[in-house]
C-alpha cells in the first residue's frame, strides 16, 4: 500500500485502500499498523486534520481493529 509523508511528531506517513476500507499508518517510530472497517470519510478526515496524532489518538486509536505489519 502506499502512504503518503505528512508532517507530525508521531506519525511519518498514511496509506488508505477504499477497496478494503484499510487504513495504514507508519509511526515515526518506524511501527507500521494497519486499522480495518475505517471508512473512507474517517480517512478524509485524518489527511485533513490540522494535528494528525491528535485526531488518531481520539478517532481511530481503540476504536478500529488493528494488527501490527512491521
Amino acid at each position: 500500500m502506499r502512504r503518503q509523508a505528512v508532517s507530525s511528531s508521531t506519525i511519518a506517513s498514511i496509506g488508505y485502500d477504499r477497496d478494503q476500507h484499510v487504513l495504514e499508518i507508519e509511526f515515526a517510530s518506524g511501527s507500521v499498523y494497519r486499522y480495518r472497517m475505517v471508512a473512507p470519510s474517517v480517512h478524509r478526515e485524518l489527511m485533513a486534520s490540522s494535528s494528525h496524532g491528535r485526531f488518531f489518538n481520539t478517532r481511530i486509536r481503540d476504536h478500529y481493529p488493528a494488527e501490527q505489519v512491521s
